[in-house]
């Protein structure tokens, strides 16, 4: 913990000190490997010790509050991942979009789908909380739709945009929503969110602040570094897509995959150890948090520095979007799960992973 977060701190000083310098000029290709290679590295590890954190405030807070917190910190460092990008000198109308639909692609699909493949082969069949997977899934749906699908489709615009007004009241309509689901996940129907066996009466006493504030400290700790370093990360990857004339859309899918990879691995760990309920929780919460968030986010970003946002899909991605849902509806609707929905999802990760390099 301390050499993670000596190596985050120490990265932000240096990049403070010397970063102007070192991100003034990348056309040396081995200049530009190495400092996208070392605050890719730092930025990862930092993304470890978010999850360390979150976990340890899982065990002593209990579910749905460990993984809310997880998720919510996750998507602060994806919201200041995007920012970073669409703040910086060249213009990414379709960051946000491609983003997100990454996020929902590796969670949904890539997670979900070997997790379930792995716990299928270890466990045979799987349970979970059936209430808490409808839950999620009855607000990703229509969040998706509207974010992803809909703007395609409005005549104000025909370029995948939203007016002013549009874009004013659906972040508003998102936020407000899922201010309501985290209200009933927290509260009233905080046991559609645990585990089948467990009953609130089994829940251990909440701790006391005391225990609780170190945990949130190194949490914030954690994740402030990330947020600095990510204007720095930013710049790099715009140059290194632009220069090797890589997809746009890749730069989306490597800041999910940044933003993701350690709370996808705590999923699989959770699968591993038989624990499906908590994986959905996590997944599921990473979907409806970034749908919930994110959108808001980029829309009033734009809106603030006059930027094009395209929230649109293309579609055949839409195509591919709207089958994950109904698969994702048709996998949480069992109370047990098996390899085969594991094998399904994953057909359909290859398939977005295809159409990232020919669309």
């Amino acid at each position: 913990m301390v050499l993670r977060l000596v190596a985050g701190w120490g990265s932000v000083g240096a990049f403070q000190l010397f970063g102007g310098g070192w991100l003034g000029d990348l056309s040396d290709p081995l200049m530009a490997g190495l400092l996208f290679a070392w605050l890719l590295g730092v930025i990862v590890w930092l993304a470890f010790g978010v999850v360390h954190e979150a976990e340890e405030l899982a065990h002593m807070l209990g579910e749905p509050y460990g993984t809310l917190i997880l998720t919510l910190s996750i998507v602060i460092i994806e919201v200041a991942l995007i920012a970073a990008v669409m703040l910086s000198a060249q213009e990414a109308p379709t960051l946000g979009r491609d983003t997100m639909f990454a996020v929902l692609m590796i969670v949904l699909n890539g997670v979900v789908g070997l997790g379930l493949l792995l716990g299928g082969q270890r466990h045979h069949e799987q349970s979970h909380n059936l209430r808490g997977a409808a839950a999620y899934l009855s607000v990703i749906i229509p969040l998706t739709i509207i974010a992803l699908v809909l703007p395609n489709f409005t005549t104000s615009t025909a370029d995948g945009t939203l007016t002013v007004l549009q874009a004013g009241f659906f972040s508003l309509f998102t936020v407000a929503l899922y201010g309501i689901f985290i209200m009933l996940q927290t509260g009233r129907h905080r046991g559609h969110f645990m585990d089948p066996e467990e009953v609130p009466e089994d829940i251990p006493p909440q701790p006391k602040g005391g225990a609780v504030l170190p945990h949130i400290g190194l949490l914030l700790a954690n994740i402030l570094p990330i947020v600095i370093l990510a204007k720095s990360l930013a710049k790099v990857l715009d140059y290194g897509i632009a220069e090797l004339g890589a997809p746009p859309a890749l730069g989306g899918v490597l800041i999910a995959m940044v933003v993701f990879t350690p709370e996808g691995i705590s999923a699989l760990r959770a699968i591993a150890a038989n624990q499906l309920t908590r994986a959905v929780n996590l997944c599921l919460g990473a979907a409806t948090s970034t749908l919930g968030l994110t959108v808001p986010a980029v829309l009033v970003i734009g809106l603030l520095t006059g930027q094009r946002v395209v929230l649109g899909l293309e579609p055949a991605n839409m195509v591919l979007l709207t089958t994950t849902l109904i698969l994702a509806a048709l996998t949480f609707s069992r109370p047990r799960t098996t390899t085969l929905e594991g094998a399904v999802h994953l057909t359909l990760f290859a398939v977005f992973l295809v159409l990232i390099f020919s669309p």
